[in-house]
């Protein structure tokens, strides 16, 4: 199959890219840097039509991975980039798909299970998850999040496709030994000793091992009754005191120096990040995958953490 992985030169689409051209697929990452880890590579704005679109005419799948990383200070300026990064480069896909003669029979966007509420008493499917955006125990720079994952299922939406499937990946964290990603970030906290329990460690952590990601991504492209929303995420989550403890077991640390609010805070201004990247509790389950008997190859946090400290480690030698 030709697969055109828009937005693919990140971490994310680093695993994906370098996954599906071993499976004899003709990838072609779409990028402003014009980098891919695998196949070809093109360029592009985000924003407009241009040269690039003529990659999806003809094109069997195309995986829209656009978008500003949201690990930054959560200024007017970042949360502009934030959206319209998103936003744009979607309404761009979709018109690109519009105008191809030979449209792709699938389209995969990128969307983020931070669209469902913070909450702690039942977990979010896609049938019963409570959307976000009106918690009264959440601050409300965390609605910016939610405004952001709506605006960019709903220009998947409102794009003029009716030849093409459309499915929003609402993803959890990817985890994966590469350079650049959410695990090495946590892996050193752990390694420094600092990888403890943040704010009392009640929040949930919803995560998937990049081998059960690119196995979900091959599962939607090949079911063709599947379209809407699909959380892509491991069906166990769990709360963040248990999650660090499974990863400090399988780095072989028994202690990580824990962290009140306060400290957690301190830290996120000067590593410019945000607090709800772990003050937020994302309880996220699989629904869709579940109910369709998806079998997972890393279902459980402690045997990925496992799997991805050892192929780690491996790469640092």
């Amino acid at each position: 199959m030709k697969i055109v992985i828009p937005g693919g030169s990140g971490q994310v689409g680093g695993v994906l890219a370098r996954a599906l051209a071993a499976g004899g697929h003709d990838v072609v990452v779409v990028s402003r840097n014009g980098g891919a880890a695998a196949g070809r590579s093109v360029s592009w704005d985000g924003r407009t039509l241009g040269p690039w679109a003529a990659e999806l005419d003809g094109a069997d799948v195309v995986i829209n991975l656009a978008g500003r990383s949201v690990n930054c200070r959560y200024s007017e300026a970042n949360k502009h980039a934030m959206m319209s990064s998103r936003v744009d480069s979607t309404r761009a896909v979709g018109l690109a798909i519009a105008g191809a003669a030979r449209p792709p029979r699938v389209w995969l966007q990128m969307s983020t299970a931070t669209i469902y509420a913070h909450r702690f008493d039942a977990p979010n499917d896609e049938a019963t998850g409570r959307i976000g955006g009106e918690e009264p125990d959440a601050p409300a720079s965390w609605r910016h999040s939610i405004a952001i994952a709506k605006a960019w299922e709903g220009a998947l939406a409102e794009a003029a496709t009716p030849a093409t499937r459309k499915v929003a990946m609402r993803a959890a964290m990817v985890m994966s030994p590469d350079p650049g990603g959410v695990f090495e970030v946590l892996l050193g906290l752990v390694r420094r000793r600092l990888g403890g329990t943040i704010a009392g460690g009640r929040q949930w952590m919803s995560w998937i091992h990049e081998r059960d990601f690119v196995r979900a991504v091959e599962w939607l492209i090949a079911r063709d009754d599947v379209s809407g929303a699909v959380n892509v995420a491991a069906p166990n989550p769990l709360p963040q005191r248990e999650f660090m403890a499974a990863l400090r077991a399988a780095w072989g640390v028994r202690v990580g120096l824990p962290a009140a609010a306060w400290m957690a805070r301190l830290g996120a201004f000067f590593l410019r990040t945000e607090t709800e990247l772990v003050f937020k509790s994302r309880r996220v389950i699989p629904g869709r995958l579940r109910d369709a008997a998806f079998a997972f190859a890393f279902p459980t946090w402690p045997g990925a953490a496992a799997d991805l400290v050892a192929r780690w480690r491996q790469r640092a030698r």
